[in-house]
């Protein structure tokens, strides 16, 4: 049996537009909808799953994953016909709040009744009984089947937190067996979600897409700066209430689209907002200190109350949703101590709302639940046509060689160790927003200047940003603070924790300004050619741990093809590629900047 999930609403953006049609790309992004995606599973787990941004190349899309759904047919060599049911990650019913002003009546009429899921299938698929075929989850529901059912866990709690699901904003469940049963939820007027996307728009940046970088950019800032301030944006209430109060200051119709009520209000606290082409300063990290400290206070209340239920009460944990990308946060949660272990699922965002809801109808039929995921490595994969092709097209100065699997480790970590920038393109596309070895940038972790080179001449991003390192799992401990035995836990680059104090001075590319790294630990039997390389470099230069961030340059989704891999090869400014055997290099292009 195959179940299909997907995720998105297809039409968000378009109304939204239509509605209010002077709004700049930073309004627009603040609906729900985007980030759409397939998944496919069968009885004995995932079979495949897929972003639609990687196909269309437009970065957090929202359209009807046409494209996804067709990759993940073709990885499972099945038609649409052979699918049994699709789930869709949302389940819109009437409300009063879709009553409240002409906005919101739209919303639900042209986005998210049934109707309209129905009428996008059939314009796509006309020749499917959609009313059999589709059902339709809710959404922190299918968020929390996406982790939950993934982690192995025979009981957990389960925490989803994100900008809103069809009425709450955070929600906790209760894991056992098959069943997830809601123990509390938040609505969404008093949403964390949100409330870090309206301050990431307020600093500039991209709401539900830029919320990393306000995370990256929380360290540098002094939380006691604004320290009275912080009860504005949330509060923690006794009985684990959340209010966020900042949100209550969108008052009209036009504000609860655009948060202008909440951005207004935010200026009266902390000063004017920051165009997004003006330069950071310590204001600016001040406001991202206290927004990532009262996010993290908040979370451990919610967690601490859910701790303390007696329908609720186990000892592990799990998390999906928008906010389980916080990796920071993540970090604090694991080490509160409140769990022993911790699950996050790594498309904790909507993306991994299509796998949610495609697991959790499969479980309404297949009793047994799918093994603990490893690697999200759930994507495409491309074989010698597709690569031979992609490389024809590159033109004069480069060099490209065959190597022998037992070979490629040792050219590309000698290239690495000489201070060269490698892209990785191998084996199966990774699920999620992270790259975690298949589709990556590579770089020596030792080299004083490269985050430097990186975010200015690669990744064109901002100075402040970090980048992860990848370890192997037999050496996670020597170099990064982690209790022994949960190392894998770090598998997924999803927990921030802190660098060792001794190998500060020795990995200034990987380690932030307060000393942490957001750790990505790879084990040799589920990422075998990503640990070789890692291993080899440890043998050839002292430390087996590889700078890992995205195969991507600025506003473009992680590659996917290898056609896309040469193209984006060929026009930055790395100095070589590793994709599959093969592995080209710039003519008299590898840097001076290594420690080789």
């Amino acid at each position: 049996m195959l179940v299909l999930g997907i995720s998105g609403l297809d039409r968000s953006m378009s109304v939204k537009q239509d509605m209010l049609p002077g709004l700049d790309r930073r309004e627009r992004r603040l609906v729900q909808g985007l980030d759409s995606a397939a998944a496919l599973v069968d009885e004995n787990g995932v079979v495949a799953a897929s972003a639609q941004e990687r196909h269309d190349g437009v970065k957090g899309t929202g359209a009807f994953p046409a494209d996804a759904i067709e990759a993940c047919l073709r990885m499972a060599g099945a038609a649409l016909d052979d699918v049994a049911q699709v789930a869709h990650g949302f389940r819109y019913e009437p409300s009063a709040a879709f009553e409240r002003d002409a906005y919101a009546r739209r919303w639900y009429a042209e986005v998210y009744r049934e109707r309209v899921q129905l009428d996008v299938l059939r314009e796509h698929y006309p020749e499917q009984d959609w009313d059999r075929k589709l059902v339709r989850v809710p959404h922190h529901l299918a968020h929390a089947a996406s982790a939950y059912y993934l982690s192995g866990f025979t009981d957990a709690t389960v925490l989803v937190a994100d900008g809103m699901g069809e009425s709450e904003s955070t929600s906790v469940f209760a894991g056992r067996g098959a069943g997830l049963g809601l123990l509390r939820s938040h609505p969404i007027s008093h949403s964390l979600g949100i409330l870090y996307s309206v301050v990431t728009q307020y600093l500039g940046f991209v709401p539900g897409m830029d919320e990393y970088k306000v995370m990256g950019l929380a360290p540098y800032g002094d939380t006691g700066r604004y320290a009275r301030a912080a009860g504005e944006l949330a509060r923690q209430v006794p009985g684990g209430r959340l209010l966020v109060p900042v949100l209550a200051h969108d008052r009209t119709p036009v504000e609860r689209e655009t948060h202008r009520g909440a951005i207004r209000r935010l200026e009266e606290l902390f000063g004017p907002a920051r165009h997004p082409e003006a330069p950071l300063d310590q204001r600016h990290m001040d406001i991202a200190a206290v927004l990532q400290h009262a996010l993290e206070r908040s979370l451990l209340h919610v967690l601490r109350t859910a701790a303390e239920d007696p329908q609720g009460g186990s000892r592990s944990l799990c998390m999906a949703g928008g906010v389980a990308l916080n990796c920071t946060a993540n970090g604090v949660i694991a080490r509160s101590g409140l769990y022993d272990r911790v699950f996050v699922q790594p498309a904790a965002g909507d993306d991994g709302a299509a796998l949610g809801a495609a697991l959790w109808q499969m479980r309404q039929h297949a009793p047994a639940p799918p093994a603990a995921m490893t690697m999200p490595y759930w994507g495409e994969e491309f074989g010698e046509r597709e690569i031979e092709e992609a490389l024809s097209a590159l033109g004069p100065g480069h060099t490209l060689v065959r190597l022998p699997e037992e070979r490629l480790p040792a050219q590309v970590s000698a290239l690495i160790g000489g201070g060269a920038v490698v892209a990785w393109h191998q084996g199966r596309m990774e699920f999620g927003p992270r790259a975690l070895g298949n589709r990556s940038i590579l770089a020596d972790p030792r080299a004083p200047g490269m985050r430097a080179r990186l975010n200015t001449l690669v990744k064109q991003r901002e100075e402040f940003r970090p980048f992860a390192p990848a370890v192997t799992a037999e050496d996670a401990g020597e170099y990064f603070e982690m209790e022994p035995g949960r190392e894998s836990m770090y598998r997924h680059m999803l927990f921030v924790t802190r660098v060792r104090e001794k190998h500060r001075e020795a990995l200034p590319a990987i380690t932030h300004v307060d000393g942490s790294a957001r750790v990505q630990v790879v084990e040799r039997p589920t990422a075998p050619r990503f640990w070789r390389l890692i291993r080899r470099f440890g043998d050839d230069f002292g430390v087996p741990v590889l700078l890992n961030t995205s195969f991507n340059l600025r506003g473009q989704p992680i590659v996917r093809t290898p056609r896309e891999a040469v193209e984006t090869y060929a026009r930055s400014t790395l100095d070589a590629l590793a994709i599959g055997d093969r592995l080209v290099t710039r003519d008299g292009a590898v840097r001076d900047g290594g420690h080789g």
